[in-house]
């Protein structure tokens, strides 16, 4: 395992009661995200919101947060992040949010508190882009979807 990094992170006022993010086993990937909603947030089917997460945050220079859904709202109801996995820049300061979107049958109700997401902390890289006439060829060429049969 890779030694870890320094995430600073400050709470947004009122927001003392939300836990901060935290991995929830030794070996996550992932750390968990609390809803910062006031009361309860429902979302209705076909439904998207934007939920806030109580707190700012400032990532070392060359990294990014990806935030990701959790496979146990997915999977029981029907809850996702449309713009899976959105990213969190090393330069933003503003309040993290998750977007969540509702493709189950039933409103789903966001709790103060709950854990509606989690965010994996990964190294940047950045390209430089090489304008070419063309490209070197390859055996699969303009191949797209499904281009392998399988």
């Amino acid at each position: 395992m890779v030694d870890p990094i320094t995430i600073q992170i400050r709470r947004k006022a009122g927001c003392q009661d939300i836990p901060l993010p935290r991995y929830m086993t030794a070996q996550a990937a992932g750390l968990d995200l609390c809803a910062a909603c006031d009361g309860e947030m429902v979302i209705g089917p076909g439904q998207v919101k934007l939920v806030p997460c109580g707190f700012y945050m400032a990532l070392p220079a060359g990294f990014e947060a990806q935030v990701r859904p959790r496979s146990g709202l997915a999977l029981k109801h029907g809850i996702i992040l449309p713009n899976a996995p959105g990213t969190i820049d090393a330069d933003y300061r503003g309040e993290v949010c998750v977007i969540l979107g509702n493709l189950g049958t039933a409103p789903f109700a966001v709790k103060r508190g709950m854990r509606i997401a989690q965010m994996v902390i990964a190294p940047v890289t950045r390209a430089r882009i090489d304008e070419v006439a063309q490209l070197d060829p390859t055996p699969r060429g303009e191949g797209g979807f499904g281009h392998t049969g399988h």
